[in-house]
């Protein structure tokens, strides 16, 4: 038997790449290949943008390696991140209705590749399998659900109670009395960017939980030695706000 061709080794990472994903599960091999036969990959070094905002959506992405950073910049320069997407998962579906271009920037925050799904052949695609479409809409229904769980976070009145709530929500639930640990999958400066802060302020607050014997660090995985008291710490915070 003839060993598969580069091409046909290609064609089938991208396939199983597309399968991993929410948005094309269940599909044929035969869809997928379809799909993957129009898709382009696309390499980013750590700190590499991926798109800015305003420009023109060339189409969706589906991320194969590493993690991208999408966030928006207040006109005074703050860096807000929305979301750090991760192997898996898919972003910018809703630029495919837009004419505007992205809504927001996109960047690399460790070495990545990423599968994009172009525009104009996809609308083609759904134009004739209208599952496709609703497939779709589940999708940016997940990305509207954590824009409000993002909204949720940024409303609570100062960064411990943020931080407190992001660990416990990470805890197994409900939280209890054993020890949990939350691993940070991206840089301690991204994940600050998400609680609204700085990553000096996120340290400092890091401290204070170690001080109360709520928590402890090594390196990125954060234990939070008594998950229902940090949530009570939580419940106390938000009935004073």
């Amino acid at each position: 038997m003839a060993s598969p061709s580069l091409a046909e080794l290609r064609a089938a990472a991208l396939v199983q790449a597309l399968r991993s994903c929410q948005l094309f599960g269940g599909l044929s091999d035969a869809d997928l290949a379809a799909i993957a036969a129009y898709v382009t990959v696309r390499a980013l070094d750590k700190g590499q943008y991926l798109f800015r905002e305003g420009e023109p959506a060339l189409g969706f992405y589906v991320i194969q390696r590493g993690a991208i950073n999408v966030h928006r910049v207040s006109p005074i320069g703050k860096e807000q991140v929305i979301h750090v997407f991760r192997p898996g998962e898919s972003l910018a579906e809703a630029a495919l209705a837009s004419p505007t271009g992205y809504p927001a920037e996109a960047r690399a925050v460790e070495p990545s590749s990423v599968l994009l799904v172009p525009k104009a052949e996809f609308l083609g695609l759904v134009s004739k399998r209208p599952d496709l479409a609703i497939r779709m809409l589940g999708s940016m229904s997940q990305h509207l659900r954590v824009l409000v769980s993002l909204l949720d976070d940024l409303t609570l009145k100062d960064v411990e109670t943020r931080l407190a709530y992001w660990l416990v929500k990470r805890c197994p639930q409900p939280p209890g009395s054993a020890p949990a640990v939350v691993r940070i999958a991206t840089t301690k400066r991204v994940l600050a960017s998400e609680l609204g802060t700085t990553a000096e302020t996120l340290s400092r607050t890091l401290a204070g939980l170690r001080a109360k014997r709520l928590i402890s660090v090594r390196g990125s995985a954060i234990t939070v030695v008594r998950p229902a008291a940090l949530a009570d710490l939580v419940a106390s915070h938000l009935g004073g706000a």
